[in-house]
């Protein structure tokens, strides 16, 4: 399918000058840049040889921060099919992305949201094909929890609904210094509207200011509201943490 450069690229390590970083909540993110991923698909894939199609494109979520701006949440599904030079085989790959759109007039906000989840489901999609598309971006081990809140030590504990009997007590004050257990990047949306999400025992709890007002965010992100602890929270399957 790919020829013996094309695979010696893919393979290639990633220049750190491509690499991006940005702070959403208590977390440092790094990631390629939209353009970025599509020049590279160009230079490695050559042009016209590659494509992507939206296969689903909604609005999961719409709020009103405290600024009285329109808050959009998207979803989009993107298909990616990739080409041999001859154009008689070809490799398919899709992804899912979310996009928050905030701005004055609704128009805007759909507008941001639209193409800011088309854009991260291209990206998500494209990952697959190696580190030359940020895939190595997604190691775990390389996203760590800063010290800027380590103060939350002083915080309660919640005492939190069991649904495992391996579950005890999920607090939001464990030390932020620790390696991340899940992919911050599915939670984008949400620290753009600035919650935060904690890992704890199996669990990953929603922490922040409104988080029911939130609620349609939160939700569509997979996460369950309990009522008991006044909490969202969302268990993680076995293994993916």
């Amino acid at each position: 399918m790919f020829t013996k450069e094309q695979l010696e690229t893919l393979n290639s390590e990633l220049e750190s000058n491509r690499v991006r970083n940005r702070s959403k909540g208590n977390v440092t993110l790094s990631y390629l840049e939209g353009f970025d991923i599509l020049e590279t698909a160009n230079s490695i894939f050559g042009f016209g040889n590659w494509s992507y199609k939206i296969t689903t494109l909604e609005q999961v979520s719409q709020e009103y921060n405290q600024n009285e701006n329109v808050v959009l949440c998207y979803k989009a599904i993107v298909e990616v099919k990739v080409f041999n030079s001859t154009h008689d085989k070809f490799i398919t790959r899709q992804d899912v992305g979310f996009g928050t759109g905030i701005a004055k007039t609704l128009a805007d906000a759909n507008e941001n949201a639209s193409k800011e989840a088309v854009t991260d489901a291209i990206k998500r999609a494209m990952r697959s094909f190696g580190n030359q598309f940020g895939n190595s971006l997604y190691d775990k081990s390389r996203l760590i929890r800063t010290n800027e809140q380590a103060n939350n030590e002083s915080k309660p504990t919640t005492n939190y609904k069991q649904s495992s009997p391996a579950v005890t007590n999920v607090t939001t004050n464990h030390k932020r210094n620790i390696k991340q257990s899940y992919d911050p990047y599915e939670y984008e949306s949400l620290f753009r509207i600035g919650l935060d999400v904690i890992y704890q025992n199996g669990f990953l709890v929603i922490t922040g200011d409104d988080i029911f007002a939130k609620k349609d965010s939160i939700k569509a992100c997979g996460f369950r509201w309990d009522g008991k602890t006044k909490s969202w929270y969302k268990q993680i399957e076995q293994g993916a943490a």
